[in-house]
């Protein structure tokens, strides 16, 4: 994997606006209108700002999965941060939206352990070329520089038959939250 940079953007917003399109998750944050399209890759913009600042953001060498880590405890609230949360509120999610979407949060912040850790916010890969081995390549990598960085990764996820997949790498369902609509497993992997 290689780390990706401001040139790398489009091409992580491209791979993650089209794996999650569909996802559960992803379209209860977006406000429901003839816009969703636009708002997913404005999400996913966001998603790679975010990381950009305070996390990692790594693609495959072939360029066709990608990952974005948040390391929370380096997370300033500074001008850019609150920038970045405004521009979502207003281009993504909505004010009609966003009470829901700040109580998801604070749930899901809620399970979080208050120590350093890896969290994984979003892996993808181009559904063209899924079912090959690039997300388990990177997941294996990802699971790695957790190691490295002595962090335990943590990832939810809406999609159940994603659960195999990580239970496969050592992820185990630490939670169920069914508050939304539909069922956020909560995963770990202790390093």
């Amino acid at each position: 994997m290689v780390k990706a940079n401001a040139n790398d953007k489009q091409t992580v917003v491209s791979i993650l606006s089209k794996s999650f399109n569909e996802n559960r998750s992803v379209n209860y944050v977006l406000r429901r209108d003839s816009s969703r399209e636009s708002r997913l890759k404005k999400l996913m913009e966001y998603s790679f700002d975010y990381c950009s600042n305070f996390g990692e953001v790594f693609l495959s060498e072939d360029r066709k999965a990608c990952a974005l880590i948040v390391l929370p405890d380096k997370r300033k609230t500074n001008f850019k941060s609150i920038y970045l949360d405004l521009k979502l509120a207003l281009t993504c999610v909505g004010l009609a939206n966003l009470g829901k979407v700040m109580k998801r949060e604070s749930k899901i912040k809620s399970l979080h352990p208050k120590t350093p850790m890896y969290y994984l916010w979003f892996i993808g890969v181009d559904p063209d070329v899924q079912n090959k081995g690039l997300g388990s390549k990177l997941l294996k990598q990802l699971i790695e520089r957790g190691k490295e960085l002595s962090r335990p990764i943590y990832l939810e996820t809406s999609t159940p038959k994603n659960l195999p997949w990580y239970e496969k790498f050592g992820f185990s369902v630490y939670n169920v939250l069914d508050d939304f609509g539909y069922r956020l497993f909560c995963l770990k992997a202790e390093n």
